[in-house]
Formats: structure tokens, C-alpha cells, sequence
């Protein structure tokens, strides 16, 4: 009967539940009942983490408990599968579980048992089908156990120790992989990575916080600079899943290997010295400090962000009657000011010879102000942008964005040639308050030139308020 529990838990512990199960209940069938093998029986079925094999793993304790009425596995067992239930899902069982939990305590007040119970409630289990928890498991065992070392090397030392003294034990497999691998020279950062997790987040999570903040407002950090950011973050972490991803399989290989043939006689497993690791709580006190910081982070950050988006500059739309020399003439009918969302006022003049005067330059002037906390550079930039129109009545020559100055925002300036061989010059700006556009002759100006007039013409025509 030894023989074949400790095959069945050397197959649980090696992660093959349903191994573990058919031998566990083989047995009992063929030999009567035993409390190790009713443990290994309902154990193999928490394993799962289903509620169908939860029910087979009640029934399981509870069929030993009628044979075993005392025994301490059985009731710890137990205990810790009612205080895994949720309450309002199984209330019965829950309610079970108290009482058991009470038994217990009576009986064994200082039991390892009784520990693992009073923490189940409050911890994460490590089971075949749950990924996550399984590699919380992973991180949080090596974490503690270089935390506990003087040295990472004297870390590894100890946890493959432990490993060799409880073979069959999968967890303890994975705590001595996973060691291993990060002792070895040149893993200083995936090792701190994985025992100062909760720093290396808040980091990450500061510095994409500041990213934003700066984005939208003093400093406008191109998108691409955040997702850059972003994805040198992720490199290092996912390198670090894929190191203990690969612990986990040679882990899993090792403690598989360990597991006895059905004919094998063995005795039990010596286990001095293999310390019973702790349970894994599903949020350290540090780590919910650490998480919390780095989401008032994230709050603080989209506040910020928001608010900077709904904001605009203010400004006053000034027409006037002369200007560079040259009488204006309002063409307001003509400007359509009502198709730009958000836009409260604004003026279309001319001025110049086409007005009737032969002093002074032509131009061609829109000013808009209002709330246009929406306009992005492309609504100025390009032939997809405000150029866009441009093509269908004109040859544009060429385009490129150009200085918005002190105003900020975006500036755009093409050249173009209409129908008459007009050599002209459009210029259009826009920032969150304001848009507007300047056309003018341009024969014989270059870049420089064209921007700086048109530079002029957004100055005079629009307005801060408050100046």
C-alpha cells in the first residue's frame, strides 16, 4: 500500500492529476481505504480548479473522513477546498468548511494544516489550467527565496537541495529551475526584474505617465516615441516569461522522470530538510502599495491628459480695414465659417489691387477662432488635409510644412499656379483655438519669405485674449 501512495502523490506532485487520481482510486478499490490515498484522491481533483471535480473532491473527502474521522490531511484538505468556494455560489459548502476549519483547530491549533487553510482564502493556486497563477507561483517562491540568500548563487545552492530531497515535488522542481536559471552570469536584470516586479512596474508606468503629460502639453513627444517606450519596456519582461516558461518545462520534465514505475518498489520520500513552501497570497501588502502608486499614476496622467484635450487658446478675430498698404474688402458671404465645427467667429477679406486699389500686395485672408480642441497637424498638412481642395482648381507645385513660430500649433504653405499661370502662395495654420489661411502672389519669394508673411498675417489677424 506504500508503495502505491507514494506513487500516486509522486504523480500529483508531478503535475499528472489524472494519473494520480486512477491509481489513488484503483488502489482503494482493490485494497480498502486509506487516509493518504483519499487525500491524493480529492487533491487530484482540486487539481483541475472545475467545479465538477471540486464535487468529485468533496465526495472524496468526505468518503475518507467517514473512515478517518481525526485525520489532519483530510481535514485540512478539505477545509481549504470550502474556503476556495465562493460563499455565494455554495453556500453549504462554505458553511461545511467553517466547522471543519473549527475541528481542526481544535485538534491541531499549530498545524501546518490549519495555516494553509486560514490562507487559501487569500491565495492564488497554482493549477495545471491556470497559467497566470502558475507563474505568480513561480515568481513569488523565487523572489522569496533569493530575498532569504546572502548571495544568488547560495540561493540556487539551497533550492536545488530541497529539490533532490522531495523529488516528486513539482512546485519545489520549479523553485530549483527557476533559481538556477536566474543565478547563471549575466541575468542580474531579469532577476531584478522578477524581485523588484512591483518597482519595475511603477517605473514603466511613471515614465509612460510622463510621456503622455509632456505629449499634451509643454512638449509634443511624437506618438511614436510612446510606443517605442512602451515596447523597450516589454522587451526585458517578456524575455523574463520566456526564461521562466522554460524553468516550468524542464521542471515539469524533471519531476515526471522522478515519478516510479507501477512496478517499482520505493520507499518514501526522505523530504529532511525541504521546507513546506509558503502559500502564495494573490497581493503582497508592497505589491498592492507599489500597484496603487502606479495607478494614481495612470489616473493622474489621464487627467491631465484629458483636461489638456478639451483645452484651447483664446483668441479675438480682428479684421482690418488696411493692411501691408492696401485697402480690404469683406467677403464674408463667401466664407461658409458655419461647415468648421466649433468655430465662433470669423472673417474672409481681400486686399489689394483686385480690391480696386493698385497699392500694396494681394491677399486673400481667413481668420477663424473658437473651440478647436480637435484639430490634429494632418487637418493642415498635405494633400489630405485643408491643401486638399487646392488640387481640383489649381496646380500645386509643391508643399511643406512649415514653422508655426510662437503661436504654435501647425503651419502648412504650398506653391501653386492657377488657370492665368499665376505664380501664388497658400498658407494655411491651425492650432487648438484657431485656424485660418493666407494666398498671395509669390513670383520671386522663397520659403523663408512666404512663411514669414504669412507668419504676419495670423499675428495681425488673430488676437489673443487678454492681450
Amino acid at each position: 500500500m506504500n508503495d502505491i501512495r507514494t506513487r500516486a502523490e509522486a504523480l500529483l506532485a508531478a503535475g499528472r492529476a489524472g494519473e494520480a487520481r486512477t491509481a489513488a482510486r484503483d488502489a482503494l478499490d482493490a485494497d480498502g481505504p486509506d487516509a493518504g490515498l483519499f487525500l491524493v484522491l480529492a487533491r487530484a481533483h482540486m487539481a483541475e480548479d472545475d467545479d465538477s471535480h471540486d464535487d468529485a473532491a468533496e465526495r472524496a473527502f468526505r468518503e475518507g473522513l467517514d473512515a478517518f474521522p481525526d485525520h489532519l490531511g483530510l481535514l485540512g484538505g478539505y477545509a481549504e477546498l470550502c474556503a476556495r468556494t465562493d460563499a455565494f455560489e455554495r453556500p453549504g459548502r462554505s458553511a461545511r468548511g467553517r466547522a471543519i476549519a473549527a475541528r481542526l483547530r481544535e485538534l491541531a491549533p499549530h498545524s501546518a494544516e490549519l495555516r494553509r487553510v486560514e490562507a487559501a482564502g487569500s491565495s492564488v493556486r497554482a493549477g495545471a489550467k491556470d497559467a497566470v497563477s502558475v507563474r505568480r507561483v513561480q515568481s513569488f517562491d523565487a523572489a522569496a527565496a533569493f530575498a532569504a540568500a546572502a548571495t544568488p548563487a547560495e540561493a540556487a545552492e539551497r533550492t536545488a537541495r530541497w529539490a533532490a530531497q522531495a523529488p516528486y515535488d513539482r512546485r519545489l522542481a520549479v523553485l530549483a529551475e527557476t533559481t538556477a536559471a536566474l543565478a547563471a552570469p549575466g541575468r542580474t536584470l531579469p532577476r531584478l526584474m522578477l524581485c523588484r516586479a512591483a518597482e519595475y512596474r511603477l517605473l514603466g508606468a511613471a515614465l509612460v505617465a510622463l510621456l503622455v503629460v509632456l505629449r499634451v502639453t509643454v512638449l509634443p513627444v511624437p506618438s511614436g516615441v510612446t510606443v517605442a517606450v512602451l515596447v523597450l519596456l516589454s522587451l526585458p519582461d517578456l524575455a523574463l516569461r520566456r526564461l521562466l516558461g522554460r524553468a516550468r518545462d524542464r521542471a515539469a520534465a524533471r519531476a515526471a522522470d522522478a515519478v516510479p514505475a507501477e512496478t517499482e518498489t520505493v520507499a518514501e520520500p526522505e523530504g529532511f530538510g525541504a521546507p513546506e513552501l509558503q502559500p502564495v497570497p494573490r497581493l503582497t501588502r508592497r505589491e498592492a502599495v507599489f500597484a496603487g502608486a502606479a495607478v494614481a499614476l495612470a489616473l493622474v496622467a489621464g487627467g491631465v491628459a484629458y483636461a489638456s484635450s478639451l483645452a484651447y487658446p483664446r483668441y479675438q478675430v480682428v479684421a482690418h480695414d488696411e493692411f501691408r498698404g492696401a485697402r480690404g474688402v469683406d467677403l464674408g458671404s463667401l466664407r461658409g465659417a458655419e461647415q468648421v465645427d466649433g468655430v465662433k467667429e470669423s472673417m474672409l477679406w481681400m486686399y489689394g489691387p483686385a480690391t480696386g486699389n493698385d497699392d500694396g500686395e494681394q491677399l486673400v485672408v481667413y481668420a477663424a477662432a473658437g473651440d478647436l480642441h480637435g484639430v490634429r497637424a494632418q487637418d493642415v498638412s498635405g494633400r489630405y488635409g485643408m491643401l486638399g481642395g487646392l488640387e481640383e482648381t489649381v496646380d500645386v507645385r509643391e508643399d511643406w510644412a512649415a514653422d508655426a513660430g510662437e503661436r504654435g500649433g501647425w503651419m502648412h504653405c504650398a506653391r501653386i499656379a492657377e488657370p492665368d499661370q499665376v505664380r501664388k502662395a497658400v498658407c494655411m495654420w491651425a492650432d487648438r483655438g484657431s485656424l485660418g489661411s493666407v494666398g498671395f502672389v509669390a513670383e520671386h519669394m522663397g520659403r523663408a519669405e512666404i512663411e514669414a508673411l504669412a507668419a504676419d498675417v495670423r499675428a495681425a489677424f488673430l488676437r489673443p485674449v487678454g492681450d
